[in-house]
């Protein structure tokens, strides 16, 4: 009876120790007091970082399922013809999801869009075509990205598709035209550096799950150091034309630190002409 109790004691502290700990760790990541720049009185956010989670695949929180994109099959759905040849590494990982609430907030019109978008994923994600990425979406893809900070400026470049943002702390007003990754103004709050990005068109992604936006969303982030090799990301989405309301999403990121923080090149334009362009061969290929 006693090696009993003592047992349910341990399992106890085990299940309830991440709870019971909670309120302290949160404590300590609101009163972290990040680096300073040289000479400057700004955080130091400069390194490269990278994710730790399936948001790349789905926002949403999502069971494992064989494929990004499903036939009927005689009893249960089975992947696409097109993919069905990669097994697993097609396969698409389970996730606890980023979006608080779980959901986001569709109008019924536009929900109906991403259950299109997810139906036909290999034909409409940008990403597939090395378009690029967009904004959330570039923060949380499989590859990383690298923050480069001044006392006056800041950048932020990606290994994917090459992708740049110039982050401007002037706000030089709306943007001239829409783009794929749109123009961002920041500014400090404390400790956190706060970017609103407007002007980015209707044709990037959340994911790879077909959720979707128009040309009229702002995404408002914010970048919050929490410990020596971490941070808080959040995204605010405000888009009316897409959702009943403004909903958030929220993630970690972490630092690469040794001989991994650095970007490699995957510009990726090259890898998709023959998708692209093959069918205008005089003789496509077969």
């Amino acid at each position: 009876m006693i090696r009993i109790a003592a047992a349910l004691a341990v399992a106890g502290l085990v299940m309830g120790g991440p709870a019971a700990m909670a309120q302290p760790k949160a404590k300590a990541a609101a009163t972290y007091k990040a680096p300073r720049l040289p000479g400057a009185k700004l955080p130091d956010l400069n390194g490269v970082w990278q994710v730790m989670n399936s948001a790349g695949w789905d926002v949403e929180p999502h069971a494992a399922r064989a494929a990004l994109q499903m036939r009927p099959g005689p009893i249960i759905p089975v992947p696409a013809k097109e993919v069905l040849a990669l097994g697993a590494v097609g396969a698409v990982p389970g996730g606890l999801g980023v979006v608080e609430g779980g959901e986001i907030p569709y109008t019924p019109d536009a929900k109906k869009i991403r259950d299109e978008n997810r139906a036909n994923y290999l034909d409409r994600d940008p990403e597939v075509k090395c378009y690029l990425p967009g904004v959330p979406r570039a923060n949380y893809m499989h590859l990383p990205f690298q923050i480069f900070q001044s006392d006056k400026s800041l950048m932020i470049a990606y290994e994917y598709a090459g992708a740049v943002r110039n982050v401007m702390f002037d706000d030089p007003g709306p943007p001239p035209v829409d783009s794929w990754m749109g123009q961002s103004v920041a500014k400090w709050e404390g400790d956190t550096l706060v970017i609103t990005v407007t002007g980015q068109n209707d044709r990037t992604w959340f994911d790879r799950a077909g959720n979707h936006h128009s040309a009229n969303m702002t995404v408002v982030e914010r970048y919050t150091p929490t410990g020596p090799n971490t941070m808080r990301y959040e995204a605010t989405i405000t888009d009316p034309d897409t959702f009943t309301r403004p909903w958030k999403m929220s993630m970690n990121l972490y630092k690469r630190v040794g001989e991994d923080a650095r970007l490699n090149q995957f510009k990726c334009v090259e890898f998709v002409e023959e998708l692209m362009y093959g069918h205008l061969r005089k003789e496509p290929l077969k």
